[in-house]
């Protein structure tokens, strides 16, 4: 009995050290509204649920101490990664959001971003909300959570850890979540361009007209019902590329 307690304790503290790790740093779960007790539970509840189910993944309870660290670390080490890279993969929206936000113009007009625990553009905080609420209504979180099962196929606790590999595939991922992130927001970089060229224009043809007086409320009236028509589409396409790269984990 004592060695089945000890072996069970070994798995769900492996288990907990990976997706608490995970939890700690993904989107949604990391916001500052999210009580620290509350991720905490969760934490400890997922991890005792699933831990019949990654059991045959662990190797043997190791008796050698430095052995049984090295295996704890390296579930942290995993964690993170996993949880940082599906939150690269939630700012694509954030630079949207800020593109958007600078084309309206609303760059001064900031507020508190409760998912990112920083000051944001209203437009950008307004997308982030949005885009956390589709991803917990459309069941998206599961794949987040699928996305750390999975894992213990594609990265073992015996693994040896490879930060090369690990800093290669977060510059890959930045960099696709930056261009994905541009494409999404290029309805205003279009609009920006379109809209000061046109103001430019009617400058150069009536110079005594006032120009600033008139572009920012034309500015904003027009960047609103660009972004009343346009969201509904851009989170769409968000939550499709959102989808796409939790693949790369799932199996």
């Amino acid at each position: 009995m004592e060695q089945l307690i000890s072996l069970n304790m070994y798995t769900f503290l492996m288990v907990f050290l990976r997706f608490g790790s995970a939890l700690m740093v993904m989107p949604g779960f990391m916001s500052s509204y999210v009580n620290v007790q509350i991720r905490l539970s969760v934490a400890l509840s997922i991890s005792l649920v699933l831990m019949p189910l990654i059991t045959p993944h662990f190797p043997p309870q190791p008796t050698d101490t430095l052995l049984f660290i090295q295996y704890s670390l390296s579930e942290i080490v995993i964690g993170l990664f996993i949880g940082l890279v599906i939150q690269i993969i939630f700012t694509a929206l954030n630079l949207s959001g800020f593109i958007a936000g600078q084309a309206i113009g609303f760059g001064n007009a900031q507020i508190f971003d409760p998912t990112t625990q920083n000051q944001s553009i209203v437009v950008e905080t307004f997308f982030s909300i949005v885009a956390l609420t589709v991803i917990f209504i459309t069941d998206l979180h599961h794949l987040m959570l699928s996305a750390v099962i999975d894992s213990y196929t594609l990265l073992p606790v015996t693994t040896k850890l490879s930060f090369g590999d690990f800093a290669d595939n977060l510059s890959r991922t930045f960099n696709n979540s930056f261009i994905i992130g541009f494409k999404i927001g290029s309805p205003f970089i279009a609009f920006t361009i379109i809209f000061y060229s046109g103001i430019g224009l009617v400058s150069r043809l009536m110079p005594q007209l006032n120009i600033f007086f008139l572009s920012l409320p034309l500015q904003i009236y027009l960047g609103l019902g660009l972004l009343f028509i346009t969201t509904p589409v851009m989170i769409i396409w968000f939550t499709k590329n959102f989808e796409d790269g939790l693949q790369q984990f799932l199996h």
